[in-house]
């Protein structure tokens, strides 16, 4: 089956690619989707049933200073108005289209949150992010929305959240550590596997396709020195409002369940599996 994406470059698109590419073929629309003739003729003239919609601007802090811009700025440009062209065109196609979402589009008030709970965001990139999920869940084709939370890797040229304590601990830099912020690392390897068993299923709907661990990046600071054996003296706390001062807000407690994507047999890591399978294979 070909499956056509958007983003497939990124941190989180790369490895679908890399661990899928025996049971899909990968065409990558590589056009930006905020020309809307570019994206729809795309999807026009490809012979994928699946659109794969990953491509959007994630960092929270840039797309906070678009908010002032409004519906101009690059976040609304992109992660709203790209998704809607998107979305126009696989209707009008008759394609099936797996959206990329976030845990940020909850408000983070809760304390587990599941798919049937509804958002809430509190910054401009949630805010754009759930527009998308509401264009997306207004459309007459089938869809899946899969929210991801805090994603790492083992290997990118884009550090995520994991790889970039590894490297302050490798370093030998202080880590301030936030410890009222609760997040559900999830690791991108498995991401690709749900992903597969989604389409095997020929699933709909919304799906949490998160980690099996809740934590602060407190407690993950030091569940990745003990993983890596690296000295835990540089590991100090501090808060959200302290860390995140002049950034956008951030939610909570943002603790996700994954019941529903492991009611269809996807078995998702907790953060210590995540980390072991990290060393794994970094020292085959």
């Amino acid at each position: 089956m070909k499956i056509l994406g958007t983003g497939l470059n990124g941190l989180v698109g790369s490895r679908i690619v890399e661990l899928l590419k025996d049971q899909y073929e990968f065409e990558s629309s590589e056009v930006d989707i905020t020309n809307r003739n570019a994206i729809i003729e795309k999807i026009k003239t490809s012979d994928a049933p699946i659109v794969l919609h990953l491509a959007a601007k994630t960092d929270v802090d840039g797309c906070e200073k678009d908010k002032i811009l409004g519906e101009n700025g690059d976040a609304w440009r992109i992660n709203v108005e790209g998704t809607r062209n998107i979305v126009d065109s696989c209707e009008k196609n008759n394609k099936k289209l797996i959206y990329i979402s976030t845990d940020f589009v909850f408000d983070g008030s809760q304390e587990v949150y599941k798919e049937e709970d509804v958002p809430n965001p509190v910054n401009w990139y949630a805010k754009t992010k759930y527009e998308g999920e509401k264009i997306v869940q207004n459309t007459s084709i089938p869809w899946i929305i899969a929210r991801l939370a805090y994603p790492y890797r083992t290997h990118f040229a884009k550090k995520d959240f994991v790889r970039t304590l590894i490297d302050k601990f490798e370093k030998g830099e202080s880590l301030q550590m936030v410890t009222d912020h609760i997040i559900t690392p999830t690791f991108i390897d498995d991401v690709a596997y749900a992903l597969d068993t989604l389409i095997e299923n020929n699933a709909t709907g919304i799906f949490h396709v998160v980690g099996s661990e809740f934590l602060s990046p407190y407690e993950a600071a030091f569940k990745i020195a003990h993983v890596f054996d690296f000295d835990q003296k540089n590991i100090t706390k501090t808060t959200r409002l302290k860390f995140f001062r002049n950034r956008a807000q951030r939610p909570f407690h943002l603790s996700l369940k994954n019941d529903k994507i492991e009611s269809l047999g996807v078995r998702m890591r907790s953060f210590n599996e995540g980390l072991e399978e990290i060393k794994r294979q970094l020292h085959p």
